[in-house]
This record gives structure tokens, sequence and C-alpha cells, in this order.
């Protein structure tokens, strides 16, 4: 019975493993193919080992020819497995150290497009590199306008370090950047090294100051531009003692900002146009709140990044009677954030027409979301306020009960159950009235209050509820100090500042 035999490749006779069953001769015994039945099938260690007969085609190299760290890597520790004849034997080591790198990038740029914002996408840039570089510390200096303010009235932060405190980087600021007057490059440029900050006295003293009080030695710098030439501002990383990184850790890091910097400029472009989102959703709604005699109003609005369809309203109405309106667009965006300003602005005809009926209000209302925004739906509340003699009518649309907060009761008005405005064909459902007791405070909001607390929406009103109950009495007689007293209470931090969160918040106070 004929053994199997193993194929040939490019004329080479592939090496015959001595456990095979093509080497294996009648008894069981390891043979070579070319040996004689009577050799021994292990030699003693004192005798050499003949080679087999060499097969027609190239000469294979010896075993012996093999560096030993190339043998452990191909054929595995103590294996005995002869390398691969197509590669040369030199070339293992350094294929070993490309695919390590490799290897290593990938995971670096993985780590790094799992970040969502930019501030967090420059910090895992400056890690990434300073792990690249073997550096200890670093720091990103934006350029002007790259990073946007999330709120109005905020300072954009400019620069954002790694294993620095606030004021080691205010110093850092004071020292000019290495690559300010390099040339511009298409993508990540050549860095700019200074590998003895001490010794080089084409440095300023200030600089030689800052670099002996902060404790670095030497620098690396790196301007980070995009491959369209979008300049995001410029990469330090601070070693703490004389030197400079090789030309390997240079092109493992040029090849890393090549996908940061694109990375970064797409996060940076996406919190502008969340910004400017937001800001056009504030301008959209009212800037100050009426003076009115006998009630005090105070409001707090907390919007998304990506802008919330959220609105609120209070306008004085004939007869000193005042209107007071709370309302959310489902969705979000500049789509929600410009249907919340045409609803708002046409809630605030209705109600100058008809305000002192509520569910005609509501009703207009619907007809003209109908009309005009076929494919939206809103939630909506509009309260008719006489403040000489605290009689309120009411009429909600999908939307949460407002909270009664006095020094005797906390307690929901009694609205009818009704579908948000655009959900049915026609909407109508009857109105509530309540009597204020004096010294009351009508306490509205949008769901997003309840959202934003993770729980179900009974588990958040009756959190709402006992924040309300549990203020101070002073606290209560207060518009201003109830709503803030009611935002920390039920959205404590970190509920209060999500950052992702879809639900915008708005609590308004009305006290008579």
């Amino acid at each position: 019975m004929s053994s199997r035999r193993l194929p040939k490749v490019a004329g080479i006779q592939p090496p015959v493993s001595p456990n095979s069953p093509a080497a294996a001769g009648p008894s069981g015994s390891a043979e070579s193919p070319s040996a004689p039945a009577s050799s021994p099938a292990t030699p003693s260690p004192a005798s050499p080992v003949a080679p087999p007969a060499a097969a027609p085609g190239p000469a294979v190299p010896a075993p012996a020819a093999v560096p030993a760290a190339a043998r452990a890597t191909v054929g595995g520790a103590g294996s005995g497995a002869p390398p691969d004849a197509c590669a040369p034997a030199e070339s293992l080591p350094a294929d070993r150290d490309r695919i390590c790198d490799l290897s290593a990038l990938l995971d670096l740029t993985t780590r790094l497009l799992r970040t969502d914002c930019l501030g967090s996408a420059l910090r895992e840039t400056l890690r990434a590199g300073a792990a690249l570089l073997g550096a200890s510390r670093g720091m990103v200096v934006l350029a002007p306008g790259t990073r946007p303010t999330a709120r109005p009235g905020l300072t954009p932060e400019r620069t954002i370090g790694l294993g620095l405190e606030r004021a080691d980087l205010g110093e850092l600021e004071t020292v000019p950047c290495p690559t300010a007057g390099s040339e511009p490059a298409p993508a990540a440029g050549p860095g700019v090294a200074c590998p003895d900050i001490a010794a080089d006295r084409q440095l300023t003293p200030h600089h030689r100051q800052v670099a002996a009080r902060l404790g670095y030695a030497a620098t690396y710098a790196v301007p980070l531009r995009t491959e369209s030439g979008t300049r995001l501002g410029d990469a330090v990383w601070l070693y703490d003692d004389p030197q400079e990184p090789t030309a390997r850790q240079r092109e493992l890091l040029g090849g890393y900002l090549r996908h940061a910097t694109e990375h970064c400029a797409r996060l940076g472009e996406l919190a502008r146009t969340r910004a400017e989102s937001a800001v056009l959703g504030e301008e959209l709604l009212p800037a100050t709140l009426p003076r009115l005699p006998g009630v005090t109003l105070a409001v707090r609005h907390r919007t998304t990044p990506a802008g919330g369809g959220d609105w609120y309203d209070a306008l004085p109405l004939p007869d000193r009677a005042v209107g007071l309106a709370v309302g959310s667009v489902t969705g979000g965006g500049p789509a929600a954030v410009a249907a919340m300003g045409r609803l708002r602005a046409s809630l605030r005809a209705y109600a100058v027409m008809e305000g002192e009926d509520p569910v005609a209000v509501l009703s207009d209302l619907e007809l003209l979301l109908r009309l005009t925004e076929p494919a939206a739906s809103a939630t909506a509340l509009f309260a008719y306020a006489e403040p000489a003699t605290r009689k309120i009518l009411l009429a909600g649309a999908g939307h949460c009960a407002p909270l009664i907060v006095g020094p005797r009761r906390v307690e929901p008005v009694e609205t009818a159950v009704s579908a948000p405005l655009g959900m049915l064909a026609c909407w109508e459902a009857p109105s509530a009235e309540v009597v204020l007791a004096e010294g009351e405070t009508l306490l509205c909001y949008t769901d997003g209050l309840l959202h934003r607390t993770g729980q179900s929406m009974d588990r958040a009103f009756a959190r709402l509820r006992s924040a309300a109950a549990g203020a101070p009495r002073a606290t209560r007689q207060d518009p201003e100090a109830l709503v803030d007293h009611v935002l920390r209470t039920v959205l404590p931090e970190p509920l209060a500042d999500l950052p992702d969160h879809p639900e915008d918040v708005v609590v308004l106070a009305a006290r008579f």
C-alpha cells in the first residue's frame, strides 16, 4: 500500500514532520523517504543528522542558517520546524516589528474612534502620542475658532493638557509654539524636536525658565492639519530627560495623526453645528419675562447640543390677564428648532385673539400643525391666568400636568388625558379650572425634566413632587429659588448636564 505524498510547491520538496504518516514505516517508526529501512528513526546526539536528498529545484537554506529568534517565531520555541523557504531569514525580525507597529496603530486608532466629542478626541490623541513617542506629558493648543462654546457667555477652552495642571498650561501658553513658523503641509506635517532645552541657546531665557520650573527637558511639537489643509492647532509632547524621538517613532506618530486630525476635524464641525443650533433655539425664545402686577415669573431652560424643540412663553393679555405656555416638538436638530419657532409664534397670535378659551387656542394650533407640519407632532400646555382673582383656566395636549406648590399643599392640576397635537384628525379636550390660594405657585415643565432622570414617568413624577414638597418655606416664596431647587433635586449631577441627552428641559414657575 503506497503512502500519501505531500505536494510540491515551486519545485521544492516540503519537509516531512517526523510524526506525519508519510514518515512512518510499517512498524510506526519515523523514517526518511530517501533513507534505507534499516536506518534508525532518531539519531544519537553525538552523531550528526544527514540532510535528506535534495529535490530538483532551487536550493533550500539549511535550518542552521536561520537565526534562532526567527526559528522560534516561525516554528515555535523548541519545535525544530524550519522557516519559510520563500522568505529571507534576515527579514523575519523586520516583518515582526512591522506587524507589531501596525497592531499598535490599530489599537490606538480604535480607541480614538470611540470618542464622540472634540475634547475627548484630543485627549486621546495626546495619550496615544505620548505612548508612541515615549513622552510623559503633552498639550494641544487649538487654533482660534476651532473649539466652539456650547453655551452662550462661556469662554471656549483653548488648551488641553495631559499630565499638566491648569496653572502649568497657563505658563506653557506664554512660550512660543515651535511649529508657529513651520510651512503649511497637506496633512499632519513633520514635527519639530528640541532635544535639550537647557543647552539650546537659540531659545529665549523665559522658555528655559518655564521648562526648568515645570520639570521638562525636551519637546516634540507637531502641527495638526487635515488633508484639506485646515489647521486645528499644534500638539506638543514633553520629555523629562533630554532626548528626541527616533525615525521609527516619528513615522508611527505621523501615521496615527493622519487619522486623528480628520476625526477631530469632523467632531469639531459637529460641535460647531450643534452650538449654532442651540444659539438659534435660544434666540427664538423670550429674552426676558414680562413684569406683571400680582404675579412673579421665573424660568429655566436647558437645551441639548443638537438643539431641541421645547419652548416656553409668558405674555400679557387683555384685561390684565397673563398667558402661560410650555410645549415640546418631537425630535431634535434644526428641523425641530424651526418648527418650535413657528408654533410658538402662532400660539402667541391665537392667545391674543382667544386666550380666555385655552381649548380654542390649542385647537387652532393643532389645525395649523396638521396643515403646515404634517409629519410633526407636539405637546403643549396653555394657561389663561387672572392674577387679581388667582383663577387659572388651562388645557393640555399630551403634556405633563403642572404642579401647585404652596405652604399647605403640593399637588398636580387634574387635567384631561389627551393626545399630542398632530396625532389625531381633530384634537379636542376639556379645559380645567383651578383657583390658587395667596402665595401659591403654578409650576409648569416639559417631559424632558422627567425623562432625564432615567426612571419611569410615575417614579420621576413622584420624585418631582417630593422635591417640591421638600423645598424650604423661603424657597417656595421665591420662584427663582424654587426652580433652582427643583432642578438640583430632580436632576442632580451628572443628570443635570448630560451632554448628549436628546431631551430639553423647561421649568416655568408663576407665583400669584
